[in-house]
């Protein structure tokens, strides 16, 4: 259902019917309301004012208690900036009510109930340039951005940065991960004071001395940079969007939006990530048409291997890319109903820098034909590699015929690459000159976006790696499957491993934003030079159902998975795709439990992870169908198991028949895990 009201004025808009505000959100000091509105419960409230300066300005309560406010505008390149000197011209309200279905995802059925408020500013004087802020409030969060016409003045808009500011009323804990650094987005989240964080990655999760979560993110980034969080002073924030490498941050012509810049708040962390939707709904509607192609599923690769340096990604005597190794591969995933195997270093190229990159013309010992034929005999098919070394524009003159060369060989997912330093991507100017740009800056947004589109006209969907960071945009481009931009396993084979902690913080952090392609499920717990990976058995196989993807890796080696017979059958059994989504416990960056239910059945997955404590977390099972009974096959740490230890390998298989008002004591080992099958029976 959708229903829609408007209310044009020029003076403060009475309260959205039915709904008493208590409180007005207080603004910035001494700041005059010139608009209201609150989200469909009232829980939610916003006002938009007017400072002394005239400067635009906005504040959020929650429950009547002042959360967020700052002060809004832009700053330009070659023109003054849009801050002050500003009047009111009128206000637009709306409402929304509807429902739509992701044809993938965490979720089937995802509700959109918002109210926004649109708000009118023009200059008083000079250019009386105008814009307008939208914002839609939801029970669990709110996004808003700005909408600047075409007009004298900026019919080219040369934006420095932002002026959007998040002041937060009181201090907290916030955990983030830091901007402009060499290695990209993968750093591990750390947790500090509010008023203590640097400049931050979004999504960047804080928690306030009453328990209240809120996630600060931006939903549907197209055409523009991306948003960073400067600190300012205190727990006063300004958005920073990431430098081009030759101007203006953003160049933007003939009228334009932003971004929305969203914040999810739920009243405990469990809360946040069903509060996240808000990012999908702040995004457009798919824009394929019919995706029955897009098909989630789980693969192997030729790549750990590579990972722990026993294979290389080059051609010579360690090529791991070579047609027996990927039959052997082929045959495993046939044997284990696996429906994909990727494979990294098939190509051309390995063997120089990115501009060697051909990726169409396979290598010698990769017999691309005959791979093809065999795959498909198995009922199996391969997944795809584009790594650029970070010649993103070497690869734009090459992608028509890269993902043509796909669809002829029946691939329907490609994994792309651009390892590089942050702020060295390479493209080149009319002229041929170089320019080294930063990941997430408006170049590389475009470039990324321009691969998933040309890979939606061959059918192909994307697997992305060193990405632009997740902004719901898989709900426009449902081909845009998932993507790394964090800390994945791979940190495991290294020396800098990632400690027990850094999943559950994930979880509560970049997961908010989307899927990540983390590639779970290294069941020798053994990393490069044969190093210990700290975690236990058991924990990597709940992170299947706790770390969500719908290209879902078994990322270690076929001969490991043969010697786990019982933790391989829970791997075979696990879905990608899910018809609902329930948390039922966790604390950011300590533990959490999650519990998905099968897109294509009644049965439920439960998975719980920890840090390096031990934990016993008792969990009901209210979610289950009343009146009906649950085989419950149960992969949990064994007694003594200890991700310190040698102990990490201790697992147990237990089985017993659940009903709903039963509750499950889950025992979790320091840096442990638990994953449970809950099998509806007839």
């Amino acid at each position: 259902m959708f229903t829609s009201s408007r209310n044009r004025c020029r003076r403060l808009a009475p309260p959205l019917a039915g709904i008493v505000l208590l409180l007005a959100p207080a603004l910035p000091a001494t700041a005059q309301e010139v608009a209201r509105s609150a989200s469909p419960s009232g829980r939610l409230t916003v006002s938009v004012g007017l400072d002394p300066e005239r400067r635009p300005t906005y504040a959020v309560s929650r429950n009547g208690r002042p959360l967020l406010d700052g002060r809004l505008g832009f700053l330009f390149t070659d023109a003054a900036p849009m801050s002050r000197g500003f009047a009111f011209e009128g206000a637009t309200h709306r409402s929304a009510d509807a429902r739509w279905e992701q044809p993938w995802g965490e979720w089937r059925t995802i509700r959109d109930t918002h109210r926004e408020l649109s708000v009118r500013f023009r200059e008083a004087a000079g250019l009386r340039r105008r814009f307008t802020v939208t914002f839609r409030l939801f029970d669990d969060g709110l996004g808003f951005r700005y909408e600047v016409p075409d007009q004298p003045g900026l019919h080219e808009a040369r934006i420095a940065d932002e002026l959007t500011e998040f002041n937060f009323a009181r201090g907290g804990t916030a955990w983030w991960k830091p901007a402009y650094e060499w290695n990209r987005e993968e750093y591990l989240y750390g947790r500090t004071p509010l008023d203590t964080v640097g400049t931050a990655q979004t999504v960047m999760t804080v928690r306030f001395d009453d328990g209240t979560h809120a996630a600060l993110h931006e939903a549907a980034l197209v055409d523009y940079a991306a948003m960073n969080l400067r600190r300012v002073t205190g727990t006063r924030f300004r958005a920073s969007l990431t430098p081009a490498p030759d101007g203006p941050s953003v160049v933007r012509r003939g009228g334009f939006t932003t971004p929305w810049r969203t914040l999810a708040i739920a009243d405990d962390a469990p809360g946040l990530y069903a509060a996240s939707r808000i990012g999908l709904n702040l995004n457009a509607p798919n824009r394929l048409g019919d995706v029955s192609w897009v098909k989630p599923g789980k693969f192997v690769g030729v790549w750990w291997n590579m990972i722990r340096g026993v294979w290389s990604w080059g051609r010579g005597p360690l090529h791991g890319a070579t047609t027996a190794h990927v039959k052997s591969y082929i045959d495993f995933a046939a044997a284990n109903r696996i429906p994909g195997v990727l494979v990294e270093g098939w190509n051309i190229g390995w063997d120089g820098d990115g501009h060697a990159m051909r990726f169409d013309r396979p290598t010698e010992d990769f017999d691309a034909p005959e791979l093809q034929r065999y795959a498909a005999a198995r009922g199996v098919h391969l997944i795809g590699h584009n790594e650029t070394n970070g010649a993103a524009g070497a690869y734009d003159a090459q992608l028509e015929r890269a993902f043509a060369y796909a669809r002829a060989h029946g691939i329907p997912a490609v994994k792309t690459g651009y390892v590089a330093d942050a702020g060295t991507v390479e493209r080149s100017r009319p002229d041929g000159r170089p320019l080294r740009e930063w990941h997430e800056g408006q170049w590389m947004v475009n470039h990324q976006l321009r691969v998933v589109e040309t890979a939606a006209r061959f059918r192909v969907a994307i697997d992305g790696h060193e990405p632009v960071k997740d902004t719901g945009l898989r709900r426009t481009w449902p081909n845009w499957m998932t993507r790394e931009g964090g800390r994945g396993m791979e940190y495991m084979s290294w020396a800098d491993k990632n400690p027990p902690d850094h999943e559950a913080s994930l979880f509560f952090t970049q997961l908010l934003g989307g899927p990540m392609d983390f590639t779970p499920g290294i069941l020798s717990l053994r990393g490069s030079a044969d190093s210990d990976i700290p975690s236990t058995l058991a924990k990597q196989l709940a992170l299947y159902v706790v770390l969500y993807s719908p290209l879902q890796m078994l990322a270690d080696t076929p001969e490991t998975y043969a010697r786990l017979p019982g933790p391989m059958a829970f791997l075979r059994d696990v879905p990608t795709d899910w018809a609902d989504t329930r948390v039922l416990n966790g604390a950011v960056g300590e533990y959490v439990t999650v519990a998905r239910k099968d897109r294509r059945g009644d049965d439920w997955y439960l998975g719980a992870i920890t840090d390096g404590q031990a934990r016993s977390l008792a969990v009901k099972l209210d979610f289950l169908d009343a009146g009906r009974t649950y085989l419950a096959e149960i992969y949990r740490d064994a007694d003594g198991a200890d991700y310190r230890t040698a102990t990490r390998h201790l697992f147990a298989i237990e089985r017993r028949v659940v009903r709903r008002d039963d509750v499950l004591t889950l025992a979790l080992a320091p840096g442990g895990g638990q994953a449970i099958r809950l099998a509806a029976q007839r």
